[in-house]
């Protein structure tokens, strides 16, 4: 369906495709553009915090912990709302987990919070490995393993809803701390010259970015390289300044995510699981960015 197809059947009379556009196209499109949003805003403020531009939001363990309730509740023949609650649940178990790992051996600095992001995805990937064992082969494992490849298929206003009123709260606060992100680029010691409560910013930054990764991951399952590459095409169009590089990746997500999402659906007869899509587009994309920043390094 073209645009202007499109367009005119939203706008015009009661009719099929009216109907489907209102009731499927529409919901999954604001649920695709949102979760993409959330994934490129994610990215870029992990890489902010991490100081590292390979960072993206599966680096502290919360979409391994939410894509494991995922398939925990799939295991138990569970679907639909019970599926999202286990989810964004262990999403939320696992950034614990990060605190408590840091808390027992009694150090919350950068190096530390991505060597428990580290052990909490290996934990979380072996349980998830678990359950595909457990889950029977002919009913169960293959509603596993394509949720865990990322899906929008049956994307509905209650998705919707758990966006607006989890996930847009967090997307604002972020996006008001923009100007935030470029101080974490300062020495520790200089933070602590200029006054300024850096492990205040990065709790929050944290804090957001792990609502914002469980509910993504609940709705979709585990996307990959959108919250890697997004950041570094933003870059390209408005620079290192996140002050204006944190609102052009959320924009940038959702288109990314948006037409990666067109193509799994339109490609073949069958849908293709969104994640594979993802890599197959993300990575000669990144590949690209690498040479053009080794040149321009060069």
């Amino acid at each position: 369906m073209s645009f202007s197809e499109f367009f005119s059947a939203l706008f015009g009379d009661e009719s099929i495709e009216k109907s489907v556009i209102l009731n499927i196209r529409l919901p999954r499109m604001l649920v695709v553009s949102l979760c993409g949003g959330i994934l490129g805003l994610c990215g870029v403020a992990l890489q902010g915090l991490f100081k590292n531009p390979l960072v993206d939001p599966k680096i502290i363990g919360v979409s391994t912990g939410s894509a494991f309730g995922g398939c925990l509740a799939l295991l138990f023949g569970l679907s639909g709302v019970y599926v999202v609650a286990s989810s964004f649940t262990f999403g939320i178990l696992a950034f614990l987990l990060l605190f408590f790992i840091a808390n027992f051996v009694k150090d919350k600095s950068i190096f530390t919070l991505i060597l428990s992001g580290i052990i909490i995805n290996g934990f979380f990937g072996a349980l998830i490995s678990l359950t595909q064992y457990l889950a029977d082969n002919e009913d169960v494992l293959p509603n596993i393993v394509f949720w865990l490849m990322g899906s929008f298929v049956g994307s509905s206003y209650d998705d919707l809803k758990l966006l607006f009123f989890i996930a847009s709260p967090c997307i604002v606060l972020l996006l008001m701390m923009r100007w935030q992100f470029n101080l974490l680029s300062l020495d520790e010691k200089e933070l602590k010259a200029l006054g300024i409560n850096s492990q205040r910013i990065k709790i929050s930054v944290l804090v957001l970015t792990t609502i914002l990764i469980a509910t993504q991951v609940s709705i979709s399952g585990n996307i990959g390289w959108i919250g890697l590459v997004v950041p570094h095409m933003a870059r390209l169009i408005s620079g290192a300044n996140h002050t204006d590089n944190v609102l052009v990746s959320f924009v940038v997500g959702m288109i990314f995510l948006l037409l990666v999402d067109n193509i799994a659906r339109t490609l073949t007869q069958s849908e293709i699981p969104i994640d594979i899509i993802c890599a197959l587009v993300g990575t000669p994309i990144f590949a690209y960015l690498l040479k053009r920043n080794f040149r321009n390094a060069t």
